[in-house]
């Protein structure tokens, strides 16, 4: 699925009442996510338990 194909389905999936700013949102969220999948195929995450300990330093 190209980038633009992925951006109009994002807004397709949005209310009819949606203002600019939820359409801008919810695309800087779709390509926030994408740009991590990717990063995960790349072998570049961390590994599920490190990830929790990272936010548990952050919580306290």
């Amino acid at each position: 699925m190209t980038i633009k194909e992925i951006a109009i389905q994002t807004i397709d999936n949005l209310p009819n009442e949606a203002v600019y700013d939820d359409i801008m949102e919810a695309i800087y969220i779709r390509a926030k996510f994408e740009a991590g999948l990717e990063e995960i195929k790349e072998g570049k995450g961390i590994p599920h338990e490190e990830a929790k300990a990272r936010l548990m330093k952050w919580v306290k």
